[in-house]
């Protein structure tokens, strides 16, 4: 079984290991959101939908400071073999404030501040830090 936000992440990662300007995956409702997030987040300079010969691709624009990749690291929480949830109150700090946490609630894809703010709980995706 293949997970395609573990994709999209590994796809990043591997970019900004040799330092490439953009990163294409392929799109999905819910590759756009994390996409975003990370855009409002400042993570990433900028998303584009593009469509190739065959198929409509996300188009990410990574973000450096000094040469150096904005996203220091991420890592994929909930995976299709184990789905692992958070209630509002169990919802943590990731790398004490300096990263986020993406989650998929009941009013859609946050952040894990904004998760918390609006009380809500939900599958934990991925965390992402600086």
């Amino acid at each position: 079984m293949t997970d395609p936000i573990a994709d999209m992440l590994n796809r990043i990662r591997n970019a900004q290991a040799v330092s490439k300007k953009t990163v294409d995956v392929p799109f999905s409702q819910m590759k756009a959101q994390i996409a975003k997030i990370l855009e409002q987040q400042g993570l990433v300079e900028k998303i584009d939908t593009a469509k190739r010969k065959t198929s409509k691709m996300l188009e990410i624009t990574l973000k450096y400071a000094d040469g150096r990749p904005e996203i220091a690291g991420l890592k994929r929480i909930s995976k299709p073999g184990l789905r692992v949830y958070r209630q509002s109150n169990e919802i943590r700090r990731v790398k004490g404030g300096y990263g986020i946490a993406i989650f998929s609630t009941s009013k859609g894809i946050m952040t894990d501040k904004d998760a918390r703010k609006q009380n809500v709980g939900g599958e934990v995706l991925c965390e992402l830090w600086r």
